[in-house]
């Protein structure tokens, strides 16, 4: 069992940046591709970005690109995502993820989850 912990999420005014951190609770960090999505209100779950186990892949919902940037440090078991140039639209509840392979992006190929970090940008 993987426990993931998010932290890092808060109010931002539009243009602003945050970076979300996540914690994994495994010795064997270094065997998942992380990800991270995000949910608003009254909408589906939507990709954000994933993380190669190395982290030497990255991937980008095509909302995000440019302006956010995912990584990782294996050492500490931890994932980031850095977001720059914040939109309204990014206000969500953002989730931290951990997939069993090599490098994916679709929701049901994560097989941990963290209970998520709400961000809010004001406009």
């Amino acid at each position: 069992q993987v426990q993931l912990v998010e932290s890092g999420g808060g109010l931002v005014q539009a243009g602003g940046s945050l970076r979300l951190s996540c914690a994994a609770s495994t010795r064997t960090f270094s065997r998942f591709c992380m990800g991270w999505f995000r949910q608003a209100p009254g909408k589906e779950r939507e990709f954000v970005a994933a993380i190669s186990r190395g982290g030497a892949g990255t991937d980008y919902g095509d909302s995000v690109k440019g302006r956010f940037t995912i990584s990782r440090d294996n050492a500490k078991n931890t994932v980031y995502l850095q977001m720059n140039s914040l939109k309204s639209e990014d206000t969500a509840v953002y989730y931290c993820a951990a997939a069993a392979s090599s490098f994916v992006r679709k929701e049901y190929e994560y097989d941990y989850w963290g209970q998520g970090t709400q961000v809010t940008v004001s406009s």
